[in-house]
């Protein structure tokens, strides 16, 4: 469970981050960095991490034209990072592919986020409701040769029967029994998230926020265990 569970360093300096991380040593092996840690050293920090052996899932949700996609691809692939994450657009999914190949850099499409629901898809001029837009997202990142996709873990069903078994299927918006739902509108336990077909589960705040760190991580990790 430990290569599935990947901890979001949600933080907003380089020293709360390393502090995460030494409390949860030994216990954790995946992070996740964002734009918050990135625009405060974190790409530094996701090459130490990757360099001392932690896997690193970069969360960057690129999107732009296909040649600009293609050489930051390039780059973070010689980062050493294990995931990374890029809006899934199928031009942009396809030139993303073409500059990652031969490297061991998962690629991952992000459907729709997990603080949007059908309202904020029709507010945003979509006529698909959530669940059909990733869908139709996931199967076009299959297609795309991705490695994966990220969505909400209530879609993780449907996501992984439409991808078949090989893909990775991530879910954000992990929340343990009677955890507050924050900012997220589709959230699910992470034995639910297991069961449903999720291959690696991102979880933030109700780790790095706990009084002890170590102890919320080891009790997400048996509950996945238990699925």
């Amino acid at each position: 469970m430990r290569e599935r569970l990947i901890v979001g360093l949600d933080v907003a300096t380089l020293a709360e981050a390393q502090s995460v991380v030494r409390d949860l040593e030994g216990v954790v092996s995946f992070y996740k960095i964002g734009y918050q840690l990135v625009f405060a050293g974190g790409l530094d920090f996701a090459r130490e991490l990757a360099a001392g052996g932690t896997r690193v899932f970069l969360d960057m949700k690129l999107l732009d034209i296909d040649n600009t996609v293609a050489k930051g691809v390039e780059n973070i692939a010689r980062m050493g990072v294990s995931m990374l994450t890029l809006h899934a657009y199928p031009r942009v999914m396809r030139a993303a592919v073409d500059a990652a190949r031969g490297s061991g850099l998962t690629l991952l499409g992000v459907t729709v986020l997990t603080s949007m629901d059908d309202e904020d898809l029709a507010e945003a001029g979509y006529g698909l409701k959530t669940r059909g837009l990733v869908l139709r997202r996931a199967e076009q990142a299959l297609a795309a040769g991705m490695g994966g996709i990220v969505c909400a873990a209530d879609e993780a069903a449907a996501v992984r029967k439409a991808v078949g078994p090989d893909l990775a299927v991530v879910t954000p918006g992990i929340r343990p029994a009677g955890a507050a739902h924050g900012d997220q509108k589709r959230v699910m336990t992470p034995a639910e998230a297991i069961r449903a077909g999720a291959s690696h589960l991102v979880v933030a705040r109700p780790i790095i926020a706990a009084p002890d760190r170590r102890a919320a991580a080891a009790a997400i990790l048996a509950e996945m265990a238990s699925a």
